[in-house]
């Protein structure tokens, strides 16, 4: 801080040059220069998150009769502001911090004090008027704030999430009722295999999708159960019930989410479990998307020496060297951020593993990693919503031409001549080049008036035997 204006304020361990103008504090001040790791602050949904917690705090405390009316409405006007945009450089502290973050609980402490004593006519660093542990943080711990905060943090951003998903799903839907009746070959192992539709691939797509995001909402739902109130084991104590209770009622006005007090409160302050199992079904999601992503790179492979079943749209030049090239940009970019969810997930799953007798300290970077994995699929949902799937364009000739060239056909014939006899025909067909139909009429094993229609690749789309009037 040299040649910078500082004021010093103190806190247990003595005193502390703060930057005069900061709306943080000493322990804010120690937590910065005691974790210069990543440059990586809370994320703003934690931010939001914990200033909602604060607020709500403050004005159970004040209803109770603990404290001070005009004190309380100070921190919620300072937690207003914040929440309008304000003040959020303030929150300064690295992602990798002391443990259960209690270092991001008295930065917020100590912001939201130093701008309630200024609302209230004191200078800042004072700490008279607004003090960030008797007042702010009364009737709390870090160990039921952080948990309650990441919690919400998440809830606030899962709608994005969710939207980003079903809109997705959405537009593979619309797609597929586009395909619906373009003829392709299927394949399993990256080899031929039936017939299927374009559009029934692309409606296993959708559906795959929409799955992962309702199974998402489902697991989320264990997140509403807070332990707000547990303060610093789960007993409760300094708190009390008749707080807990009211503090989260304010924050389920606030939220407008359906918060409630945890039914053990041990349980939420002992584990990190419920924050597993969302991290796990967002895992999925960017699995079932990362598999799509794939896919699509796949099937527009080419334009002359792959599949080119389908086209992307172009939205950048491909290469620095090639003229003319152009890749699947914005699938590739898809694949790279379900990857950093997979890996946000692997730490959240080492990290909720970690927690020891009556806390997880891992809490901060579990919180960061659930929280910027929501953000950075629900934004890669949304490009390749809008920026791919929305003008794939299928190529019916191409789809018809590797679906004519395939043997997979043959598997028709298995219920009229047996699975033996059409291995063989399929077999010489990949050997001599030949058709299927060509080599089951010279053979005389199928009548020629019911050829076409076994072999049919219309009707190796639909559930039943080819060829018969029986369906499935």
């Amino acid at each position: 801080m040299t040649g910078m204006a500082t004021r010093i304020e103190r806190d247990p361990l003595g005193e502390v040059r703060v930057p005069a103008d900061a709306y943080w504090g000493a322990q804010t001040e120690r937590a910065s220069q005691n974790f210069p790791i990543s440059g990586l602050t809370a994320p703003a949904p934690l931010v939001t998150a914990t200033v909602l917690v604060k607020q709500a705090c403050a004005r159970a405390n004040a209803a109770l009769g603990r404290l001070d009316s005009a004190i309380a409405g100070a921190i919620a006007q300072a937690a207003d502001e914040i929440l309008a945009g304000s003040f959020r450089d303030q929150f300064i502290v690295d992602v990798y911090q002391a443990g259960a973050g209690t270092s991001h609980n008295m930065n917020t402490n100590e912001v939201l004090a130093n701008r309630a004593a200024e609302l209230l006519g004191e200078p800042k660093g004072t700490y008279t008027r607004v003090h960030p542990n008797d007042h702010v943080n009364m009737g709390q711990s870090t160990n039921d704030v952080f948990p309650s905060s990441t919690r919400i943090a998440i809830l606030l951003v899962l709608p994005d999430v969710l939207s980003a998903a079903r809109a997705l799903a959405d537009a593979l839907d619309r797609q597929a009722g586009a395909f619906a009746r373009i003829l392709k070959t299927g394949r399993t192992h990256l080899q031929d295999a039936v017939p299927i539709t374009l559009g029934q691939e692309f409606s296993g797509y959708a559906a795959n999708v929409r799955h992962a995001a309702e199974e998402l909402e489902r697991t989320a739902a264990s997140l509403h159960e807070l332990n707000l109130g547990a303060t610093a084991v789960g007993t409760g104590l300094n708190a009390g019930d008749e707080f807990t209770a009211a503090a989260i009622a304010n924050l389920a006005t606030t939220t407008r989410l359906p918060l409630r007090a945890a039914r053990n409160r041990f349980r939420v302050t002992q584990s990190m479990g419920d924050v597993l199992a969302y991290a796990g079904a967002l895992r999925r999601l960017a699995v079932e998307v990362d598999k799509v992503a794939s896919d699509l790179r796949l099937l527009s492979s080419g334009p002359r020496a792959g599949l080119a079943e389908i086209q992307l749209p172009a939205v950048q030049p491909g290469s620095s060297i090639m003229p003319g090239k152009v890749n699947p940009s914005v699938p590739e970019m898809v694949n790279q951020v379900c990857h950093q969810v997979l890996g946000c997930d692997a730490a959240i799953l080492a990290a909720s593993a970690a927690g020891q007798l009556e806390l997880n300290v891992m809490m901060p970077v579990i919180a960061w990693n659930a929280l910027h994995a929501s953000s950075i699929l629900a934004k890669a949902l949304t490009v390749l919503a809008s920026r791919t799937v929305d003008g794939i364009q299928a190529d019916e000739r191409r789809c018809r031409e590797l679906l004519d060239r395939s043997t997979a056909v043959a598997t028709a014939l298995s219920p009229y001549i047996g699975y033996a006899a059409t291995a063989e025909i399929a077999k010489e067909a990949v050997r001599t080049g030949r058709s299927i139909a060509d080599l089951v009429r010279e053979r005389k094993l199928i009548a020629p008036e019911r050829l076409d229609a076994i072999l049919s690749p219309e009707e190796m789309t639909e559930p039943g035997i080819p060829g018969s009037r029986t369906k499935a």
